[in-house]
């Protein structure tokens, strides 16, 4: 169930989104574009736009710049969540991330296997944070990325959701 406490004003995020492909382009990224279109829709402000290859080295080193950056306060991946020889973004994630949000991953594939079923197995959604910054890994493709947006992180990415939201616990991501 979500509620949006319409009281309250909205506060923007700042969400930078990387695609990891060894194939695709600024121009044939249809999941990082869509992820794009509903960021913007919803109000947020885009941070950084990359496409990183299939390489964990290079999207740790991706993921560690943007999370140094102070005007980052998100950071959303599309693909390399599966089980190839080639998908390498939660090993990625695991050499930034300080805590793991086993949630995250649990919802998506719940909400996924209502549209696709047992196949949704083969996803490694993950999240997480790291100095502050939320990590949110999702599969590649444009559906996936649309569920995961649509059904969780526009809920949990506005300080308005109730009864918690993401957003209302960034000033306190860094507390010890």
């Amino acid at each position: 169930m979500t509620r949006i406490d319409t009281s309250r004003p909205f506060l923007p995020v700042r969400i930078a989104v990387m695609t990891v492909s060894d194939t695709r382009t600024t121009e044939t990224d249809t999941s990082g574009q869509a992820l794009v279109e509903r960021i913007q829709k919803a109000g947020h402000e885009l941070a950084a736009r990359a496409i990183e290859p299939d390489d964990a080295g290079r999207i740790a080193a991706r993921l560690e710049a943007w999370i140094a950056d102070p005007e980052i306060d998100v950071v959303i991946t599309s693909g390399g969540t599966g089980v190839t020889g080639r998908d390498v973004t939660p090993e990625a994630f695991e050499r930034v991330l300080e805590k793991r949000i086993e949630g995250f991953g649990e919802l998506f594939r719940m909400l996924s296997y209502q549209k696709i079923g047992t196949s949704t197995i083969q996803s490694r959604a993950l999240a997480g944070v790291a100095k502050g910054t939320y990590l949110f890994a999702l599969p590649g493709s444009t559906g996936a990325v649309k569920d995961g947006w649509d059904d969780i992180l526009v809920f949990q990415l506005d300080n308005r959701h109730l009864p918690c939201n993401f957003v209302e616990l960034m000033p306190r991501l860094n507390e010890k």
